[in-house]
C-alpha cells in the first residue's frame, strides 16, 4: 500500500479498561469491541508513525504544542491503575519536519521539548486508553499532538501539515483523534444534564457516518460549549488530513451521560486496501427542475423565498384533496446527493399540512445545527423529499421493518425518532440502535417503541 494517512476517531474514558473499571468496564463493551475493530485495521494498515492528538495533553491557548521526544511513556497512576502502562519510541524526525512545515504555513507551534514545564515524553490518560487497544506492545513510533485555543481553521491546517509531512517522507501515517463527545446527556453526567446535548452528539455522529468532516468545523460553537465536549478538535484535525473521507462509525454510546464514538477515516484508495465498506450515496430525487409533488414544490418555494428574497411564504391551500388536514412532516435537503439538512415534527404543529411543510422547510434550510444556514448559490441544486408522517402504534422490535416502518424511541423524557427506508439502515436492530443514539438513551436501558408508516414526496 502507498503511503497515506488512516484516521481513527477514539474514545478515552479509562474507565472502559478493566484495570481502572473493573466490572464498570463491561457497559463500554461497544466501544471496546470497535477499538479492537479498529486495532485490526490499524494493523493490516501497518502504520510508520503514529501520531495522536489528545485533549489531556499540555497545552497552550495560541500556539499547537508537538512533542519531538525520542521515547515517550505514562501510566494510568491517577486512576488507580500504575500497572496499565505503556512505552513507545518517538519519531523527532517526523515531529521536527510537521514544527517546519507549520511555521512555513504561519501556524505558531512550540516544541514541548523546549518548555520543561510541558513535560516532553509524558503520556496523558488521552493517549494512553485509545493507545492501550490499539498498539499496547509499542509496535510503531508515536508524536503527540496538543489542541489549541486557535481557531476550527488552524487546527485543520495541523492535519494538512501531517498529511504534507507523511506525503514528502513517504510514510504512512495513522492519525489518532482521541477525543469524547457531549459530558453532559443525563442527569448523573459528571458535568451534570444540559437539555439538548444529546444534539451535539447526534449531530457528530451523522457528520462523520456521511463522510461529511469538512461539516464538524462548522458546528455552532454555542451548541459545542452547551455539550461540554471534548473531542471536536481532534475530530477537526483529522479532517484537515483526510480530505474527501471516507468514513466508517464503528460504535457510540453513551452509558455515563458522556458519548464515546469510534470510527475509521481515511481516503478511497486506503479504505478498499483495507476492505472496509463506504456507504452508497446518489441523487435521493426531488431536485430542482425535476417533475415533483406540489409538498416537494411548496417546500422549495419557502426556502427560496427565505433563503433568497428573506421573505416568509404564506401557503396556499392544497390542490391534492387526499393528503391530511394536518401530521407531523419530515423536510430533508440534500446536495450532490450528501445531506445538507432535516428538520421535522413527529405530531402536527401547524393549522395546516401546507403550514406545517412551510415552517419545517425553512428550518431544514436555517436551523439544523449540524449545518450552517443555506446560502442562495445553493438553492440551484437543492435536491428535496418531505415525509408525510402517519399515526404511530406501540410495537415490539420484533415488528419493525425499517424499509417500511420508523420508529420512536422514549425513555423518561428522552425521545429519538428514525425515518423508515434510510440508507444503510438494513436491521430493526440498527433502526433502534440510531434511534437511541439521536435521544441519548444508553444501549441496555429499557425503552418504549412506537413503529410509524410515511407517505414519502420527491
Amino acid at each position: 500500500m502507498a503511503h497515506g494517512v488512516l484516521g481513527i476517531i477514539a474514545p478515552h474514558p479509562p474507565i472502559m479498561l478493566d484495570a481502572v473499571g473493573g466490572r464498570d468496564a463491561a457497559r463500554t463493551r461497544d466501544s471496546v469491541d470497535a477499538m479492537t475493530e479498529a486495532a485490526d485495521a490499524l494493523g493490516r494498515f501497518g502504520p510508520d508513525t503514529v501520531v495522536v492528538m489528545s485533549p489531556h495533553s499540555p497545552s497552550v491557548s495560541d500556539a499547537f504544542v508537538i512533542d519531538t521526544a525520542e521515547r515517550y511513556g505514562g501510566d494510568l497512576s491517577r486512576f488507580g491503575a500504575p500497572e496499565t502502562a505503556l512505552e513507545y519510541a518517538g519519531d523527532p524526525s517526523f515531529a521536527t519536519s510537521l514544527i517546519a512545515t507549520l511555521a512555513g504555513a504561519g501556524v505558531p507551534t512550540i516544541d514541548r521539548g523546549s518548555v520543561a514545564r510541558l513535560g516532553s515524553g509524558l503520556l496523558d490518560h488521552g493517549v494512553i486508553v485509545p493507545m492501550s487497544f490499539l498498539d499496547p506492545e509499542g509496535r510503531w513510533p508515536i508524536v503527540s499532538l496538543s489542541l489549541s485555543g486557535l481557531d476550527m481553521a488552524a487546527h485543520r491546517g495541523v492535519g494538512r501539515a501531517v498529511a504534507r509531512v507523511a506525503d514528502t517522507l513517504g510514510l504512512k501515517v495513522a492519525f489518532v483523534a482521541s477525543g469524547d463527545l457531549s459530558h453532559r446527556l443525563s442527569p448523573d453526567a459528571p458535568a451534570g444534564f444540559a437539555p439538548g446535548a444529546e444534539r451535539f452528539d447526534e449531530t457528530v455522529v451523522e457528520l462523520v457516518e456521511a463522510g461529511d468532516l469538512d461539516g464538524l468545523a462548522s458546528i455552532d460553537a454555542r451548541l459545542a460549549d452547551m455539550a461540554g465536549e471534548c473531542g471536536l478538535r481532534s475530530f477537526v484535525t483529522l479532517s484537515g488530513a483526510v480530505p474527501d473521507a471516507h468514513t466508517r462509525v464503528l460504535a457510540y454510546e453513551a452509558p455515563w451521560g458522556v458519548g464515546y464514538l469510534t470510527a475509521l477515516v481515511a481516503d478511497a484508495q486506503t479504505f478498499a486496501a483495507l476492505g472496509l465498506d463506504t456507504p452508497a450515496r446518489g441523487s435521493k430525487g426531488g431536485a430542482a427542475g425535476h417533475d415533483e409533488h406540489e409538498l416537494v414544490s411548496l417546500a422549495r418555494a419557502a426556502i427560496e423565498a427565505y433563503v433568497g428574497r428573506g421573505e416568509r411564504l404564506a401557503p396556499e391551500p392544497l390542490a391534492d384533496t387526499t393528503l391530511p388536514e394536518r401530521a407531523g412532516t419530515f423536510v430533508t435537503l440534500y446536495r450532490d446527493g450528501s445531506l445538507r439538512g432535516c428538520i421535522g415534527t413527529i405530531v402536527p404543529t401547524a393549522p395546516t399540512l401546507a403550514a406545517e411543510v412551510v415552517h419545517n422547510a425553512v428550518q431544514a434550510a436555517t436551523a439544523d445545527p449540524r449545518f450552517p444556514a443555506l446560502e442562495p448559490p445553493e438553492l440551484v441544486d437543492l435536491e428535496i423529499k418531505v415525509d408525510v408522517l402517519n399515526p404511530p402504534e406501540q410495537c415490539e422490535e420484533a415488528d419493525l421493518d425499517p424499509s417500511r416502518y420508523g420508529v420512536i424511541v422514549r425513555c423518561d423524557a428522552r425521545q429519538g425518532l428514525l425515518l423508515p427506508d434510510l440508507d444503510g439502515v438494513d436491521t430493526p436492530a440498527r433502526q433502534l440502535e440510531i434511534a437511541r443514539r439521536k435521544a441519548g438513551i444508553g444501549p441496555h436501558e429499557p425503552i418504549e417503541c412506537h413503529r410509524f408508516t410515511v407517505d414519502r414526496y420527491v
